[in-house]
């Protein structure tokens, strides 16, 4: 064995001083020794001479016998991975230990953090011993190859006083890079396969379901479903390839209609696991078809009246252009904002369940009469109403406009606005009687409500104390604000 080592820049050092040094000493001791016993074998007083420095280190070794038992040098069991009595321990939890965890405020933070680190072994060992130094504990990880590095996504638990950056700065000392952290709830402690099988689940009995699974799965990302054709019937965007495209930060999908489905992420770059991910659920969505669920609830109006409020989707378009040729001008004007004529080309983008959900009032006879829609548009959702003339001010937008929001309450929207015309009173009043917060907007004639939708879901099945037409007062629960 070479008796070779290297410092901290890499230089072999060689130990041949230490063996003269060594050697020196030897022959010294020799030399000592020889004078001793020449002494002590001639001289008068050679037993005393011997028999002093022992009683001397006899006495030396007592005294510091003594003094480590006194005064102990051993680490602290910390620092040798030992457990501490269990009076230690209980005494350490009575008066709130600074290293647990639960330290300070008693309570730990989940985050969820995504960093890129080196494709070498030992790199993910390094930054869980930073962690580790932190008192964070790592619920799970999922992993990401990319061509160069890996992407790790952790769900992490971390005492409370440790804050965002804390935990930023160290995982960069221990070689992530491009490091993104934000709170995590307890939806999160799901793990991955568990998660992903639950949102094909709902993908599979719901076709609107889709831009919300691909939002649950993504995270916060921006969704928008774009036709194959508009309105007049021309191409008026790019469509995506069979196989969909990943361009860093925004996927295209091929939507099962034929149109596009763009997700945006400007604050993270996907992943092609997230990618692959995402292009099985709309492949899921396509071999399954138009669907939408069959439930249907009969109410009866205060007049008398039974009707039906049920999910419509593009099987409803024939019953839904009945109802446009037996609506006046102005109650389609005030819905459509635009000719009257193109009232009907509409229908086909808003009965599509990939565009949002849809709901249909039809009477005991099966006509409809009444069509409310929650559509998802980007990172807002949009509420829109309709109800034939003759069925108005009954309490059916009320009821429509209720169930809508409290779908979006439980699909996870901050906000629904309804674009309408000041004079349209009846969706005005509507809006006001959710009691919500509204904000108002006027913008030439035109009136954005937008409701601020509440952490407690709102009933779904509101009662018929106020047709959707009636004036009331502002009550001091609503929270108002007009901006020109």
């Amino acid at each position: 064995m070479s008796h070779v080592t290297r410092t901290k820049n890499g230089r072999p050092v060689h130990h041949w001083r230490r063996h003269l040094i060594r050697l020196a000493a030897l022959f010294t001791a020799a030399a000592v020794a020889d004078t001793v016993a020449h002494l002590t074998g001639h001289g008068p007083y050679g037993p005393a001479l011997l028999t002093i420095p022992a009683i001397a280190l006899i006495a030396t070794a007592g005294f510091h016998t003594w003094w480590a038992r006194r005064h102990g040098h051993a680490p602290p069991t910390g620092d040798t991975g030992a457990r501490p009595p269990a009076s230690v321990r209980q005494a350490g939890a009575a008066e709130g230990d600074a290293t647990s965890p639960e330290a300070g405020s008693g309570e730990a933070v989940l985050w969820r953090m995504r960093t890129t680190v080196r494709d070498e072994p030992g790199s993910l060992a390094a930054l869980c011993v930073a962690l580790a130094a932190l008192r964070v504990d790592i619920l799970s990880l999922q992993t990401h190859p990319l061509a160069e590095g890996t992407v790790d996504e952790f769900l992490l638990r971390a005492p409370a006083p440790v804050a965002a950056s804390d935990v930023t700065d160290t995982v960069a000392l221990a070689g992530g890079r491009g490091t993104w952290i934000e709170r995590a709830d307890a939806h999160d402690l799901v793990d991955a396969p568990t998660r992903v099988l639950g949102l094909a689940t709902r993908t599979a009995l719901d076709a609107a379901e889709l831009p919300l699974a691909l939002r649950q799965l993504l995270g916060r990302c921006t969704i928008r479903s774009l036709p194959a054709t508009s309105v007049r019937g021309d191409r008026s965007h790019e469509g995506a390839p069979v196989e969909g495209a990943l361009e860093d930060t925004v996927m295209r999908l091929r939507a099962p209609e034929g149109g596009v489905i763009t997700v945006e992420r400007p604050y993270l770059p996907f992943t092609p696991t997230e990618f692959a991910r995402a292009r099985a659920l709309v492949e899921l969505d396509a071999r399954l078809g138009p669907r939408v669920p069959h439930s249907r609830d009969v109410l009866t109006l205060p007049q008398g009246n039974d009707i039906t409020v049920r999910r419509a989707d593009a099987g409803d378009i024939d019953a839904a252009k009945a109802m446009h040729e037996r609506c006046s001008q102005r109650t389609l004007s005030m819905r459509y904002h635009g000719p009257v004529n193109d009232a009907d080309k509409y229908l086909k983008h808003l009965l599509s369940p990939h565009f949002g959900r849809t709901l249909a009032v039809q009477t005991a006879s099966g006509r409809v009469v009444g069509l409310g829609h929650l559509l998802w548009d980007g990172d807002e959702t949009e509420i829109a109403l309709l109800v034939e003339d003759d069925w108005q001010r009954r309490g059916i937008g009320g009821e429509l406009l209720g169930r809508l929001v409290a779908m979006a309450v439980e699909a996870g929207c901050e906000s629904v606005y309804a674009v309408t015309q000041s004079s349209n009173t009846g969706m005005v009043a509507a809006m006001r009687a959710l009691d919500l917060p509204l904000d108002y907007q006027i913008e030439e004639g035109t009136l954005v409500i937008t409701a601020r939708l509440s952490a407690t879901p709102l009933d779904p099945h509101p009662a018929y104390a106020e047709a959707p037409g009636d004036e009331r007062e502002q009550t001091p629960e609503h929270e108002h604000s007009v901006r020109d």
